[in-house]
């Protein structure tokens, strides 16, 4: 027995990974969803995570969005 992690994107199953089978065999497939599916597989999902998991940085201007060009490219703060 082969098992393999897919997932369904509406209308077929792709395989995660490279999958070794015999082409144009019957196969019989078995679907278990797993708690890992789903959005939390999404790398950018997975990346907010690990973000989310790195400590406060005190030193991290509170007014980053509204003086962004000061803190990228030096030129003075905007009133």
């Amino acid at each position: 027995m082969t098992v393999l992690k897919a997932h369904f994107d509406g209308k077929v199953l792709i395989p995660d990974e490279p999958v070794n089978l015999p082409i144009n065999c019957a196969l019989e497939v078995q679907v278990k969803l797993l708690e890992s599916a789903g959005v939390a597989d999404k790398p950018l999902v997975r990346l907010a995570k690990l973000l989310s998991e790195l400590p406060d940085n005190p030193n991290t201007p509170t007014d980053g969005a509204a003086q962004h060009d000061h803190y990228l490219y030096g030129l003075p703060k905007r009133l």
